[in-house]
């Protein structure tokens, strides 16, 4: 079987799970949610997911269907103390996202008379400095990956670090999954690097989408496609309604 963008891109992002262990998975958006939940069904059995409200799911349930097994209740006060514990690992959106990994969702344009109002600063510091926290972008644009962003909400390394040991401790960008690539921030002065194109993205494609220079070395490797089994679940238990296809350009 021939895997679709959409259905590299779940790998990817089910990725961003591998060894975390006994930990709340947050995904946010269609294919954050179909790679958590691939990621449980394989390789990382041990994540915790939610029902999106309060409830932790002892099975996965496709896309739209009720758990049918509820594995305990997650008030508020306990989710936030898993939050602030580095016992969660969140995989969000990005409006915007700079070199350093840090993330505006909350405006376009200068503070005083924003361009474009969007959906505010929201947890997105609370995430960035107490637990892991990935990003998935489905447009990869020059529009989204800039040189600076607009409004940090999401803390990036170069932030992180400037603040010191109580920013730091927790603070994790273990990888960015777009439509064209993985990214993450192995560098030495923590700066985005490629850590894998997807199949078909050729490298000057993925310089022109981006808004700062992006080193592409030569030989970075192909982002891995699914396995026949890992496309079974995808397609027939996890997402049989293809919601995946929506938001990846073919």
């Amino acid at each position: 079987m021939t895997a679709t963008r959409a259905e590299v891109c779940v790998v990817a992002c089910a990725e961003a799970w591998r060894g975390d262990g006994e930990i709340l998975a947050s995904p946010m958006g269609v294919l954050p949610t179909i790679g958590a939940r691939l990621a449980r069904l394989t390789f990382s059995p041990d994540l915790l997911l939610t029902d999106g409200e309060a409830l932790l799911i002892a099975d996965t349930p496709a896309l739209g269907a009720k758990a049918a097994v509820v594995e305990g209740w997650l008030p508020f006060r306990r989710h936030l103390a898993m939050v602030s514990g580095g016992r969660r690992h969140v995989m969000m959106g990005a409006s915007q996202l700079d070199r350093y990994g840090n993330q505006n969702i909350s405006r376009i344009g200068a503070a005083d008379r924003p361009d474009r109002q969007l959906l505010g600063v929201r947890g997105a510091p609370g995430n960035t400095v107490n637990h892991a926290t990935s990003y998935w972008i489905p447009r990869h644009s020059p529009r989204v990956l800039v040189e600076r962003v607009d409004m940090v909400c999401g803390v990036g390394h170069d932030r992180a670090a400037a603040a010191g040991p109580s920013v730091t401790r927790f603070h994790r960008v273990p990888r960015v999954v777009t439509d064209l690539a993985v990214l993450d921030f192995a560098t030495p002065d923590r700066t985005m690097r490629v850590r894998s194109l997807h199949p078909g993205v050729a490298p000057e494609e993925l310089r022109a989408a981006t808004g700062f220079p992006l080193d592409v070395p030569a030989g970075v490797p192909r982002t891995r496609v699914p396995t026949t089994a890992e496309l079974r679940l995808i397609r027939d238990v996890i997402d049989p309604d293809a919601l995946r296809e929506r938001e990846v350009r073919a």
